[in-house]
């Protein structure tokens, strides 16, 4: 059911993992800092894959580090609860996942030098939520 969605600029999210003060912050307030690297994607589009291949690009192909830390703490939500208390307080470089328009992001998205990745979205066949 449509009541089951949080609606933020026209895009439905689940209400389970995201509060409307959370993504505001995120994209007004967030600080993106030049070591961060960042994936925007669409629901469905094959973001875990890339959040597993980004992962093991960063650890030099050894796969200790995503064989024993859940993906859920490796690359943390911008527009979650959960996911964006974490990134405020974590030092060094942070994998950060979003699957909001980029043009949604403050200043500090387009000043840094942090490396990110867009998905197009040509690649997905079905709509991610309702």
């Amino acid at each position: 059911a449509m009541s089951d969605y949080l609606w933020f600029e026209g895009i439905p999210f689940p209400t389970i993992e995201y509060e409307k003060e959370i993504m505001e912050k995120s994209c007004d307030k967030f600080v993106f800092r030049d070591e961060d690297t960042f994936i925007l994607t669409y629901p469905k589009s094959g973001s875990n894959w890339m959040k597993e291949i980004v992962c093991l690009i960063q650890s030099k192909g050894d796969p200790t580090w995503v064989q024993s830390v859940p993906i859920w703490d490796r690359s943390l939500s911008i527009e979650s609860q959960r996911g964006y208390q974490k990134l405020i307080n974590k030092e060094g470089p942070r994998l950060i996942n979003s699957h909001l328009p980029f043009h949604f992001f403050p200043e500090s998205f387009f000043s840094s030098k942090a490396k990110w990745h867009m998905d197009h979205g040509l690649s997905t066949p079905v709509p991610g939520y309702p």
